[in-house]
């Protein structure tokens, strides 16, 4: 306890790092406010009914708004359009030329492609704002006193369209002048503001009756999610190290090189990234679901049951695999580090410098991208067997799945990001032994 109060005082003293964190936190704490700020037009207290509906996969976008959804709040779309947005224009850079062009331009291009995503999250926005009007309208049609429908359908699409602008203007200034990648945090926040209601909720129901197991069955189930916790952290900071050796060069008087040094490939060097695109792609099916009100098969899509079907998983895991491959590829260029080992004197032992290092790079990235992508991929669907196994949906959500995956890789990446801080100032780190490893691919990191 007193190295902790000494680690809080060593960040405190350094001005830059408490004047990031309080920018974050104030931020942060904007977006939770307007979380529980209603539309115009809807009466408060008859969103019971939404409340009670969105417990299917409707259920997670809720959660990863941190509520705003069942509330019917101006940020209920939060910054899942801007996702969506940024998985359409990743996906144009690699089919169409003209992107491919812009995406090697530099800075310049990085810009233009962040200033269409923009764009093209209003649009996304907009259209995803009708069906969650129609969700409304199905779902909690008393709570609606809008004197005009047509006036509330105009009015709620501009509010919710605003709203989201604003969430991405707030994970842009989070990522510029605070700590951490703004959009990973901002959906961080949403997953914790919910996880004490999800254990509350399950420890009700544990406890309600003799037949649900009671408090040992709950604590069974809190043991299992922090064994799930830890082998998502070995996950995210599992590596592979490549040895690199550099040739020793005289300047002058003084000798460089003739060390050993490492190239961690990481097990999942793709991050978070996957799994919330993914994710994102698997809410296509509900969001169309809510245009389509009266059609049974649709609104099946809602339910509870169909995130534990078959094909759901099947489609959810197959998904994580290949976003995995994907943007493995996108991230790490084997040709690229073989030419700059190359251009500084450095070779892999027992390995021909240029194109053959370039090959060993490649096939060992393939190798550790395999068993990465699978468990990925098994995060992902663990929610699923945890409904099966009778544990709450609102707690079984956190049993893996993007919730999870998010929560450790965010909270690593900040943690190590203020201790490289504390380091630059000759501060001991926040560990006593050893060092926070930092992660690769962050929620909207490459967009």
């Amino acid at each position: 306890m007193k190295r902790f109060i000494e680690t809080v005082k060593n960040i405190w003293k350094i001005e830059d790092l408490r004047n990031k964190i309080l920018l974050t936190l104030g931020l942060i704490l904007v977006y939770r406010i307007g979380s529980f700020i209603v539309i115009p037009g809807i009466d408060p207290k008859g969103l019971s009914d939404l409340t009670s509906g969105g417990q299917g996969i409707l259920g997670l976008l809720d959660m990863f708004v941190g509520g705003a959804f069942s509330n019917a709040s101006i940020f209920a779309l939060g910054i899942m359009p801007y996702i969506s947005a940024s998985i359409a224009m990743q996906l144009l850079t690699l089919a169409v030329p003209y992107f491919q062009k812009m995406q090697k331009e530099g800075e310049s291009g990085r810009k233009k492609i962040t200033q269409m995503t923009r764009y093209l999250t209003v649009a996304v926005t907009a259209l995803q704002s009708f069906g969650y009007i129609q969700y409304l309208r199905s779902i909690a049609e008393p709570a609606i006193v809008a004197d005009s429908m047509l006036i509330f359908t105009i009015s709620t699409v501009i509010v919710l369209t605003a709203g989201t602008v604003f969430c991405m203007w707030l994970g842009e200034k989070i990522t510029d002048k605070g700590i951490g990648n703004g959009i990973s945090l901002l959906i961080t926040v949403g997953i914790i503001a919910q996880l004490p209601f999800a254990i509350a909720a399950e420890y009700v129901a544990k406890n309600s009756n003799a037949a649900s197991g009671g408090l040992v069955k709950f604590l069974i189930e809190i043991a299992f999610l922090v064994a799930i916790i830890a082998a998502c952290v070995l996950l995210v900071q599992g590596v592979r190290k490549i040895p690199v050796q550099y040739a020793k060069r005289i300047r002058g008087n003084r000798q460089y090189g003739g060390t050993r040094q490492y190239i961690p490939l990481k097990l999942n060097a793709s991050g978070v990234m996957p799994i919330i695109f993914a994710q994102a792609l698997m809410f296509i099916p509900s969001l169309i679901a809510q245009l389509f009100p009266e059609s049974a098969l649709m609104q099946s899509m809602q339910s509870g049951a169909f995130m534990t079907s078959f094909w759901y998983n099947a489609a959810l895991f197959l998904l994580v695999v290949l976003f995995t491959y994907f943007y493995t590829a996108l991230i790490i260029n084997p040709t690229q580090m073989a030419d700059d080992m190359k251009r500084n004197g450095g070779f892999i032992p027992g390995v021909k410098p240029g194109r053959k290092t370039a090959d060993f790079i490649d096939t060992i990235l393939s190798r550790i991208t395999l068993p990465g992508s699978l468990f990925l991929g098994l995060v992902a669907i663990m929610p699923a067997f945890a409904m099966i196994a009778g544990i709450n949906t609102q707690f079984a959500i956190f049993y893996g799945g993007t919730s999870l995956l998010i929560l450790v890789a965010v909270m690593l990446d900040t943690l190590q990001q203020i201790e490289s801080h504390l380091l630059m100032r000759h501060y001991d780190g926040l560990m006593k032994g050893g060092r926070i490893k930092g992660r690769g691919g962050m929620v909207g990191a490459s967009v």
